[in-house]
Parts: C-alpha cells; sequence; structure tokens
C-alpha cells in the first residue's frame, strides 16, 4: 500500500473531478512541477491507488447496459489483494468495504447481460472470493452524480 501525502490527495481530488485535467494544470493548481506530477501519477497508477481513468455521464443513458450491485465475502485476510483485483476490472464502477456480513459491495455495470455473466464469472474466480449475491438494478429514480 502506497503512503499518500497532499500532493497525492490533491492529485486524485482533481482527477476525480476531471481525470482528463492536463499534467500542466495539475502543476499549476497543486504548486508541483509537470516532472513532479507526471511522476506522481505513473506512482499511483503503477500501485493501484489509481486504477482506471474514466468518465461519468451527466444523465442516465437509455440502453446502457446491466447494472447491479455484488456483495462479497472475502476469506481470512485477503481483503487487500481482492481489492486490488477488483479496481482492476472496468466494469467495477465502485467499490466500498463495509462491516457487517459482507465484505465488499462492488456496483457493476456491463453492456449486455452476456458480457455481464462473464464478468461476474470472473469475479467469482478471484482468489479469497468465497460466497457473492449479486443484486441486478433495474431503474434508478435518485443518482448522487445528477
Amino acid at each position: 500500500m502506497v503512503s499518500l501525502d497532499d500532493l497525492d490527495h490533491a492529485l486524485i481530488g482533481a482527477l476525480r473531478h476531471n481525470a482528463r485535467t492536463p499534467v500542466s494544470s495539475l502543476a499549476a493548481m497543486t504548486g508541483a512541477s509537470r516532472a513532479t506530477v507526471s511522476a506522481r501519477i505513473d506512482r499511483l497508477v503503477s500501485s493501484g491507488t489509481i486504477a482506471a481513468f474514466t468518465i461519468k455521464t451527466g444523465v442516465e443513458l437509455t440502453g446502457s447496459g446491466v447494472r447491479a450491485i455484488v456483495l462479497i465475502e472475502v476469506h481470512g485476510k485477503m481483503a487487500d489483494r481482492v481489492s486490488a483485483q477488483l479496481r482492476g476490472l472496468p466494469q467495477v464502477r465502485a467499490l466500498h468495504s463495509t462491516n457487517g456480513r459482507w465484505d465488499f459491495i462492488a456496483e457493476l455495470e456491463d453492456r449486455d447481460l452476456g458480457a455481464f455473466d462473464e464478468t461476474l464469472r470472473r469475479i467469482r474466480l478471484i482468489d479469497g472470493i468465497t460466497v457473492t449475491e449479486t443484486n441486478i438494478l433495474l431503474k434508478t429514480t435518485k443518482n448522487a452524480l445528477a
């Protein structure tokens, strides 16, 4: 696990807001050099702290595929390893650690049921995952990002 400092947190926050922010703009925002910002982003990506650069849409897309919540139980002390593998899957839109019965809740999105089935198969094959429960999302009436 990489130890994060104030610069790392500032970069992650800026990239969460807009993943396409140029390195020169990130450098200007943080007061760091372009070389430092570039090296930090590379380190955050290689360590798995930043798993992907993505987009969020301003409106819910009709026909955008299958969305689901997957509840995940992890065996023993394998949570960090499982988390890293889940964060590496582009279909995992968000990953939450929890207390109680489940160790993680993954929000998934895939293009169709066939692709979704394959993603679930890949998740279930991750070493350390013992049990999953999947709930397909049918309709969203309130979106926190909207």
